[in-house]
């Protein structure tokens, strides 16, 4: 079984490593350029990046669905459906910015009613095929019907904090895919058909978002967009959700966790003084004001993520996943 990760890894890597110039050209030809916000002075020269490159690993995924997957896969499919409703809440969100020429999208409270709608949809599929059980190293405890809003909890807070951290060249593409990777070592772990599914996912989209990385890191030749962020959040929420893992989220994503803080902090504390706490917000970008390179920013961020990722699925791997 380890084999067929890794040839779904490299087959999702050649796939989009392939289709990426395809969609690159596509964006340019339809004039889906970012819009840059005028008081991100640093990313000035980035004005006019094609985006909409989620389109990228969101097709590696679909290619991993229609050919790698064992039999009994709903949950995987289900999987990527929420996947692709978060994709078409972020698709709508670049579309209008990219229609009207500027950075503001979809209306926030439109962004949340559609994130809290579809949590809903699975978080009640959650409770009515029994995944009330959450587990915790090796604790195992059932929540009952508190599952649902735990779930909406989970899915709304996930793709916020993964958009959020959208902010680098190659930041929450390189988060995310160890976040990814780690993750469905843990699911292949576990070695029932459906996390094995649910495992194989993670590995073929891990492999689309590496091709994606070929073409966005520094310096960007195009962005995911927020068809591609709230996509990659809403994959890792519902990922979780579904295997009943969702307590490792905050752990192993805890870059996504301190972009989310940081915003909130900024929001509340200058409504409540008039002062900032960080030079700007999110997190990344208080380290940009400070003078570090967007590079080493990134870089600091995924090796974070891998040793508390690693460190997670050490532990788990001690006590017996």
């Amino acid at each position: 079984m380890v084999v067929k990760f890794i040839i779904c890894g490299l087959l999702c890597l050649l796939f989009s490593t392939l289709i990426a110039p395809v969609v690159l050209w596509f964006c340019k030809k339809l004039k889906a350029s970012q819009s840059i916000l005028h008081y991100v002075d640093k990313h000035a020269s980035k004005e006019g990046t094609p985006t909409m490159g989620g389109i990228i690993f969101l097709l590696a995924l679909i290619f991993a669905c229609c050919f790698l997957l064992d039999y009994d896969c709903f949950f995987a499919w289900f999987a990527v459906a929420v996947t692709f409703c978060y994709a078409i809440l972020g698709f709508l969100d670049d579309f209008i910015k990219v229609h009207f020429h500027h950075n503001e999208g979809l209306k926030p409270y439109q962004k949340i009613v559609g994130q809290v709608g579809i949590a809903l949809v699975v978080g009640v599929y959650v409770f009515l095929t029994g995944g009330t059980s959450l587990s915790f190293f090796g604790l195992s405890f059932d929540i009952g019907w508190a599952v649902i809003p735990l779930v909406v909890l989970v899915l709304v807070a996930t793709a916020n904090s993964v958009n959020l951290t959208d902010g680098l060249d190659g930041l929450a593409g390189g988060v995310s895919f160890v976040f990814v990777l780690v993750f469905g070592v843990i699911l292949a772990c576990i070695g029932n058909v459906e996390m094995n599914n649910l495992a194989m996912l993670c590995f073929g989209l891990c492999g689309g978002i590496l091709g994606f990385l070929m073409f966005n890191c520094f310096p960007a030749k195009i962005f995911m967009g927020d068809t591609g962020s709230l996509a990659l959040g809403g994959f890792i929420g519902v990922v979780s959700v579904l295997s009943g893992l969702e307590l490792l989220l905050p752990i192993m994503g805890i870059m996504f966790v301190l972009s989310a803080l940081s915003d909130i902090i900024q929001v509340l504390h200058y409504k409540r003084t008039k002062k900032r706490v960080f030079l700007m917000a999110p997190l990344h970008h208080h380290f940009e004001k400070k003078g570090v390179h967007e590079n080493r920013i990134v870089i600091v961020y995924i090796v974070i993520t891998m040793a508390v990722s690693l460190s997670v699925l050490a532990l788990n791997l001690a006590i017996g996943i």
